[in-house]
């Protein structure tokens, strides 16, 4: 299993923290705060939802593969349930099948125990560059 988050910059400029990861699961988590987080309408932007699941999504999928193979999100349907307000939100990730080139994810996110999004996506298995 490859690590994950070592180079993840992304994922580190918007505070996501791996919780734990392996076996086709990946849980992630973010502490919303209101001056980094929320959209003037005094909730996280959407955008910071769909940016944890997809990560843990693709944490998910790696933790399948092995240092040869890569993937990338080739779509993803999300749904916005509740606002997010500030505070822990959790992300659960699990890989429901796993193809030779595609994977389809499910995502189910967290807040005060209260369910407030959730996602299915497929991402693509490919070679890494530089790899046969």
């Amino acid at each position: 299993m490859k690590p994950f988050g070592q180079d993840f910059h992304f994922a580190r400029a918007l505070g996501l923290e791996l919780v734990e990861r392996g076996d086709g699961r990946c849980v992630m988590a973010i502490d919303i705060d209101r001056e980094r987080h929320f959209n003037p309408q005094g909730a996280a932007h959407g955008g910071v939802a769909y940016s944890l699941a997809d990560s843990a999504m693709g944490g998910a999928i790696t933790s399948l593969l092995p240092d040869d193979r890569w993937c990338a999100t080739l779509e993803i349907k999300f749904n916005y349930h509740a606002r997010v307000v500030e505070g822990r939100l959790t992300c659960e990730a699990e890989v429901l099948h796993r193809g030779k080139r595609v994977a389809n994810i499910d995502a189910r996110l967290y807040q005060d125990g209260k369910l407030v999004s959730s996602a299915n996506g497929n991402f693509a298995i490919f070679a890494a560059p530089n790899q046969s």
